[in-house]
């Protein structure tokens, strides 16, 4: 038995969505369908509002209303020291360890080859403009414990060469092709503060954490 058209369309727009398969989708759609008019006119506009307001920060590029991101634009956070994440969410896990207050640089993305992903289609080129103009003294490679994360911190940690800049690398303890988004916090805040320095002008020995603090 086929959906009518309206129900099918919508089940293949949810199944666009990452980590949504085809029995995911239908249950979310037939839920959507049940539900009542104004639970899913909330949503609906919830998504074209977010849309609307919600772009990139010119500097950082995570996710922000206005121009700047509020931690681009707070003073108290230290400029010289920037960590670099593949995606907007792995900010908000990092934020939750409460063991970071220098600034980021979201990616938007990660190295993959098999996708066609180049260093070319992520937000290297601007991360290299910051650290000439900026005053940057380390960066802090954030990207996932995955495939595709090593290939980017590798690519980084060959790429990122300044007068008096450290590079360094979170410390292992999070478990390999995992996430940083399903990381704990207590995990991912040793990791910081953990990390080693894997270029720059620094040796191969842990960072100095209080550099973040």
């Amino acid at each position: 038995m086929a959906f009518a058209p309206a129900v099918q369309d919508l089940i293949d727009a949810l199944g666009r969505l990452p980590g949504v398969g085809p029995k995911s989708a239908q249950r979310i759609a037939f839920h959507l369908l049940k539900a009542d008019v104004e639970e899913s006119t909330r949503l609906a506009a919830a998504i074209v509002a977010a849309k609307e307001r919600i772009g990139f920060c010119e500097v950082c590029f995570n996710l922000s209303e206005q121009p700047r991101c509020g931690i681009c634009s707070d003073e108290r956070r230290d400029a010289h020291v920037v960590c670099v994440v593949e995606e907007p969410r792995d900010v908000v896990a990092i934020e939750r360890t409460r063991e970071f207050r220098g600034r980021y640089h979201v990616l938007q993305g990660a190295i993959d080859h098999l996708q066609g992903v180049g260093p070319e289609h992520l937000r290297i080129r601007e991360l290299l403009a910051r650290v000439g103009a900026e005053g940057i003294t380390e960066v802090i490679i954030c990207t996932n414990p995955n495939l595709e994360g090593e290939a980017t911190a590798l690519y980084l940690t060959r790429t990122l060469e300044a007068p008096g800049l450290v590079v360094s690398r979170i410390a292992n303890g999070l478990p390999v092709g995992g996430d940083l988004e399903y990381a704990d916090e207590l995990t991912l805040g040793r990791a910081l503060e953990g990390r080693r320095v894997v270029g720059g002008t620094g040796r191969s020995e842990p960072a100095d954490p209080t550099a973040a603090g």
